[in-house]
């Protein structure tokens, strides 16, 4: 059920009027180098082991640790890399998004911090649009060279390259 590099299968979705919220449980590992864009905000609760998530905070890259029980509210319109380890469960809360809005996958280059590539797509279903992109960038060199250093950019980060707070 729960598949890198995403892992996010289509369980449930709950609609009220008010609020158009969507829950999503998702597991552990993935494997991903993408930073998501999206208009709305996000809801994030670790219900097993933690979680990093990489974001993009007044253009400086800095790693929040969501631990086991804790919360998180992530400002809409803030690029975010989502990194879930082993044997680890969280659920996200999302709104349907607004009439016309499209989110976005930027990659950046680790070297140099310039962005590579960057797709966009309204979104109707996230664990498929954000797989297939994903796939797309890994399967075109051209998507994934950096212009301005010439690093040839991974669809997912290198073993060893993140630290597992769960281990520590």
């Amino acid at each position: 059920m729960l598949g890198p590099p995403v892992n996010l299968p289509k369980c449930y979705k709950w609609r009220r009027p008010a609020t158009d919220l969507s829950p999503e449980i998702v597991g552990g590992p993935n494997a991903r180098t993408d930073y998501h864009i999206n208009q709305t905000p996000e809801w994030f609760y670790q219900y097993k082991g933690a979680m990093m998530l990489k974001v993009i905070d007044d253009g400086k890259f800095r790693d929040v640790i969501i631990r086991e029980g804790d919360m998180f509210l992530l400002p809409g319109n803030t690029p975010h890399n989502p990194v879930r380890f082993a044997n680890t469960v969280g659920v996200v809360l999302e709104q349907r998004r607004p009439e016309g809005s499209l989110d976005r996958l930027r990659w950046y280059c680790p070297d140099c911090g310039e962005v590579v590539h960057e797709a966009s797509f309204h979104c109707t279903d996230l664990g498929t649009q954000v797989k297939q992109a994903v796939e797309d960038f890994k399967g075109d060199d051209g998507k994934r060279k950096c212009g301005k250093c010439g690093l040839l950019v991974e669809s997912a980060p290198k073993p060893g390259s993140i630290k597992d707070p769960n281990l520590e």
